[in-house]
């Protein structure tokens, strides 16, 4: 298997309702059958899909699914002054500060808030990764 990840699928309760929170974060959609809706990355996609779907496609019950899992997302900035201007974004577009702007033990400056679905993201600046020209991350840097 290759050290890749090349979609991330979120179940969501509303599909309207998610990706207007993702679009008012500034994410663009790209073309998607009916019923999914996508996002392209720097080199994922991450899909929006109702949570009810999924559940039927994994064979499970939609309560079966949900959660805090023990998984973040994590969305990397270039600069630590970019930290608290996007965790304000994502409030004002339904998300919830899970735990504000931060500095940490290791050097970097990170918060915490989840998305109307209840899943978790990490936003960081971290001065020991920096993004690499087009916005990729890599943990030594993508330099």
């Amino acid at each position: 298997m290759e050290q890749r990840i090349s979609l991330i699928t979120l179940a969501v309760a509303d599909l309207t309702r998610a990706a207007a929170f993702y679009e008012a974060l500034g994410w663009t959609r790209v073309a998607s059958p009916d019923g999914v809706i996508a996002f392209d990355l720097i080199g994922q996609t991450l899909g929006l899909y109702p949570k009810a779907d999924l559940a039927r496609d994994l064979g499970m019950q939609a309560d079966e699914i949900g959660g805090f899992s023990g998984i973040t997302l994590a969305h990397n900035l270039r600069e630590k002054s970019e930290v608290e201007p996007l965790l304000a974004r994502a409030e004002a577009a339904g998300g919830r500060i899970v735990k504000p702007a931060h500095e940490v033990f290791w050097g970097g400056y990170v918060g915490y808030f989840s998305d109307p679905d209840r899943h978790l993201w990490e936003v960081a600046w971290n001065p020991f990764s920096p993004l690499g020209r087009c916005g990729e991350f890599q943990w030594n840097g993508a330099g």
